[in-house]
């Protein structure tokens, strides 16, 4: 398996290749070559504050970066890692989280072509946090206090990143696609995070690419770059991120596997 592991900080260089994977880094604190990086050849580096790990994604695309078809490809980041079973102990030191990573696909999952993070369940969140967010529109819609399956992916995007901005960006979708992203949206309380995959075939991952980053070129004509806020500022990585668990399971034969947080930063 062939992990790509991204990060924003020159000096985790050598505690990824410690782990095992292929260091990537992204935004400008990057100064070290020894890095894969998103800036060379055909690129939208200069847009990473916007996209996020996708500038690497479109880096592997346009440039037409050549898989082992024997050997999946993954992505993981410094402060979020693949494991086989989920570890609720603290992780202290690069061995041990070492020890915990995935480093190769398992053989019963040898028949999936793709493998995404365990859902996070966003209508699971504090009811505090929902009407903090979004008062106005529970009060309109007083079912959303009681009712968690009424709490959707759309309403939690809607509550994050700008009410109707999801709405605006399915109506720039493929006609195949944009009947089902929204039925997903709309009926779905939970996603796969964090952007992170892990995929057999370079065809399956370059079909994936075609489809989603047209969609996001035509996204910027509608959101474009004068954004404030996280929230908004990276709404093209957020907008891939919910794509990304509906077009994998529209699309292909998936399984899960759990991720964990541990920010090698912190770690020696």
């Amino acid at each position: 398996m062939k992990m790509y592991c991204l990060t924003t900080q020159d000096e985790h260089f050598s505690k990824i290749k410690k782990l095992g994977y292929l260091p990537v880094g992204l935004g400008k604190n990057i100064k070290s070559n020894n890095f894969i990086t998103d800036n060379t050849k055909i690129n939208i580096a200069d847009k990473n504050p916007f996209y996020g790990e996708y500038t690497f994604h479109y880096w592997l695309w346009k440039n037409k970066i050549n898989v082992n078809e024997k050997e999946w490809i993954g992505f993981c980041q410094y402060r979020k890692f693949w494991v086989k079973e989920n570890y609720e102990n603290t992780i202290s030191d690069l061995n041990t989280l070492n020890n915990l990573l995935l480093k190769k696909i398992p053989n019963n999952l040898e028949g999936f072509d793709v493998i995404l993070g365990e859902p996070m369940f966003i209508n699971q969140f504090r009811l505090s946090k929902f009407i903090k967010k979004n008062l106005f529109y529970m009060i309109k819609n007083p079912v959303l206090f009681i009712d968690e399956n009424k709490r959707s992916i759309k309403f939690h995007f809607d509550m994050m990143h700008g009410n109707n901005n999801l709405d605006k960006a399915i109506n720039l979708l493929d006609q195949e696609d944009r009947e089902d992203f929204s039925k997903f949206v709309n009926s779905e309380v939970s996603f796969n995070p964090h952007n992170m995959f892990i995929c057999k075939s370079q065809n399956i991952l370059n079909n994936y690419y075609n489809a989603v980053f047209p969609w996001l070129e035509r996204c910027e004509k509608e959101f474009g770059f004068n954004l404030e806020g996280y929230g908004l500022k990276r709404i093209y990585g957020f907008l891939a991120e919910r794509y990304l668990s509906f077009w994998f399971k529209k699309y292909t034969k998936f399984k899960t596997l759990p991720i964990i947080f541990a920010d090698i930063s912190e770690l020696n």
